[in-house]
């Protein structure tokens, strides 16, 4: 690591710690002893989404998370959330070793977890990410918003019948 001051290549390390996905190191110069900053990230394969029309294109996390960002606006979402969220979506894909991904995929799986994070805001992804062009597709999203977990345990029965 050159120093951005002397431009010497001896530097030492100071302090390592873990920043979101990366790590942030303090160095110090050997020569001219000045301290900076230095991030550094794991390198990931670059993972490729295909498009309904077939097409490829890089996955961009910026558009994913613009996407999301319009439809928790005004909501009791934290940025936090949405990050981690996303984080944890390309995580998943990077760790099975995939290089492509649909984009119906990621847009079910963010409906799924925006559905257990706010129901507006699932609402509002959904309307746009699957081009509802009357009420009907509004109803049926909101239906399926009351829909039981599969894995929430007995589905046999209705809410009424328990009670």
């Amino acid at each position: 690591m050159r120093c951005p001051y002397c431009g010497e290549r001896e530097t030492r390390v100071l302090d390592s710690r873990p920043v979101e996905i990366r790590i942030r190191r303090r160095r110090e110069c050997s020569r001219c002893g000045k301290r900076f900053t230095t991030y550094e990230v794991v390198e990931r394969p670059l993972l490729m989404v295909q498009k309904k029309d077939g097409s490829l294109e890089a996955f961009d996390r910026q558009k994913l998370l613009k996407g999301v960002f319009s439809a928790i606006k005004k909501r009791p979402v934290s940025a936090a959330q949405i990050t981690s969220m996303i984080e944890e979506m390309e995580t998943q894909y990077t760790s099975e070793m995939r290089s492509t991904v649909t984009s119906a995929e990621i847009g079910n799986t963010v409906m799924e977890k925006l559905k257990n994070i706010d129901a507006v805001a699932y609402i509002r992804f959904a309307s746009v990410y699957q081009e509802f062009t009357d009420v009907a597709g509004f109803i049926a999203a909101i239906g399926a918003l009351d829909q039981p977990e599969p894995h929430s345990g007995d589905t046999s029965r209705t809410k009424e019948e328990k009670s």
